[in-house]
């Protein structure tokens, strides 16, 4: 029996393709044992053990995106945090890291200790953990083209999709208008009217949420359907004819299979599903952070699936003004989605199980 490491927390954007790998390995090597790390506060909490795995705390690493006197605090805590990652990580045949604040540490300990890493990165632009990783390893995997850094010569991938995304990517054998219509319904409403899904991430975002009450009452003079994801940290908005909220979405794929026009940030995540099942979207990326969001767009934009859109321009009035203008460029655009993904599970774990053979195959010479 083997152990196997993951590291990727925080957010979804980290954890839900560490989650669909581990799947996937399990699967392959039901013996073997899968650990996770991360810290006491991130959705790792909730969502590792509801998917029956294993989860170990290491220290968090604050760090302020401006200057701060905490940065003093910083290498203190990378210590910390570093002891704890090797204690976890002691036996282990290799790690995985997924990027975000909580794969640097286990980076520097898997490193100290001998043990193989191998990185995948979801976005455009590589985040600062996984460029430091990526100093200790050859073994990289991408979710799409990096122009630069070491990545850019780093296996192609694709990003790993939910199992409920691929679930109904396979079972769509070309009926894509009655698998949209047949998901529609399913959440309750109408299929004549359009409907758009409007997603501020799993936290959700308090400026999209914003526009979409200062607007509902006009899109619903339109007749246009909304499903409005407010995120966990929000207050629920109450439920009307042809709107309904939630705080967080349980069932993704019906509700890209659903949505005539999908409302978004463009993590890396939100883009590889959308990409899946969804027919056209508006990003309005995060604007703070790297600027990854506004790259992660850019392949769907190209192929006419989407458009971008800045935060301090996606207003109420641009919204009332342009939801028949976007939602007709739907209605041109290709009613499939795309399986460009479908492998990125399996491809990941090939390159996990390389990892671990090609350091048996040292230790031996």
């Amino acid at each position: 029996m083997g152990k196997i490491v993951f590291a990727g927390g925080g957010t979804a954007g980290h954890i839900q393709p560490a989650l669909a790998v581990a799947k996937f390995w399990r699967t392959e090597h039901p013996s073997d044992e899968v650990i996770f790390i991360g810290t006491s506060t991130g959705l790792e909490n909730q969502l590792v053990p509801e998917c029956g795995f294993s989860l170990s705390h290491i220290s968090k690493v604050l760090i302020s995106r401006k200057p701060s006197i905490s940065w003093l605090r910083i290498p203190f805590q990378i210590f910390v945090a570093v002891l704890d990652s090797r204690k976890i990580l002691k036996g282990a045949q290799v790690l995985i890291g997924f990027g975000g604040y909580v794969s640097a540490p286990p980076y520097l300990a898997a490193r100290s200790l001998g043990i193989p890493i191998v990185i995948h990165e979801a976005n455009a632009k590589p985040g600062w953990a996984n460029r430091l990783g990526s100093l200790f390893t050859n073994y990289l995997a991408i979710s799409q083209s990096v122009s630069s850094t070491k990545f850019s010569e780093a296996l192609l991938t694709g990003l790993p999709l939910r199992l409920d995304i691929a679930d109904a990517l396979q079972s769509a054998n070309g009926n894509w208008q009655s698998l949209r219509l047949a998901a529609k319904s399913r959440l309750g409403f109408s299929q004549k009217d359009p409907l758009i899904l409007i997603m501020g991430g799993s936290q959700g975002s308090v400026a999209l949420n914003a526009v979409i009450a200062d607007a509902l009452v006009q899109l619903r003079i339109h007749e246009i359907q909304i499903m409005h994801s407010v995120g966990k940290l929000n207050i629920l908005p109450q439920e009307s004819q042809g709107y309904k909220s939630v705080a967080y979405i349980e069932n993704m794929a019906d509700a890209l299979l659903a949505a005539d026009l999908v409302i978004a940030r463009s993590g890396a995540v939100t883009c590889s599903e959308f990409r899946a099942l969804g027919r056209y979207a508006l990003f309005v990326p995060l604007p703070i952070g790297n600027g990854e969001q506004f790259h992660n767009a850019k392949n769907l934009v190209a192929s006419g699936r989407a458009q971008v859109i800045d935060q301090k321009n996606f207003t109420p009035k641009f919204l009332v003004d342009n939801a028949k203008l976007l939602l007709a460029k739907s209605g041109a655009s290709a009613i499939e989605g795309s399986s460009d993904d479908l492998l990125a599970s399996e491809k990941i774990v090939r390159l996990m199980e390389f990892a671990m053979v090609s350091k048996d195959k040292r230790a031996k010479n």
